[in-house]
């Protein structure tokens, strides 16, 4: 069964999502999720290396989104070349652990990116959490997107939706 988080078609499904880029540690880079009147999200914005800058990401408000038995986490996008993270985290918290999965989407042509529940490696800042718990999927609390791995420039992601894949 397939269950969907984030139905970007809708405008309304933006309005809980915020930036939150490298300004946190100094930088200068910037990013926005927006309603495209094509019936999706983009995530677009600039990551600079100024100031010891370097990514770009937007986060959704917390909310109730976790899921028991989930299998997979789907993204219907379209690529810009740039690869890109998938961010779960499962408390409330601004900082903390954050699960990520890395993609690639081919540019300009709408595809599917699936990501098995064990991709996700838990982080901390970026950097690998080894003694952390695998992701429990049913404590999701915040899903987000972001752009790092020392990609300077413009970059543009669409999104039709975010949704789980459930056993």
């Amino acid at each position: 069964m397939t269950s969907v988080l984030f139905d970007f078609a809708d405008p309304s499904a933006v309005a809980m999502w915020n930036p939150i880029n490298d300004g946190v540690m100094g930088g200068i880079s910037s990013s926005q999720l927006s309603h495209d009147p094509a019936g999706h999200a983009v995530f677009t914005g600039r990551v600079s290396f100024e100031n010891n800058g370097g990514f770009a990401a937007v986060r959704c408000q917390p909310c109730e989104l976790g899921r028991i038995g989930v299998t997979a986490y789907l993204l219907e996008v379209r690529g810009d070349g740039k690869r890109y993270k998938l961010n779960l985290r499962t408390d409330n918290g601004f900082d903390g652990i954050n699960y990520q999965a890395r993609f690639d989407p081919p540019a300009g042509v709408w595809t599917t990116s699936r990501f098995a529940s064990t991709d996700f490696l838990p982080t901390w800042r970026g950097k690998p959490v080894p003694d952390a718990p695998p992701l429990d999927t049913s404590r999701v609390r915040q899903i987000g997107l972001m752009i790092a791995d020392r990609q300077e420039g413009t970059f543009d992601l669409a999104i039709r939706a975010i949704a789980v894949d459930i056993a």
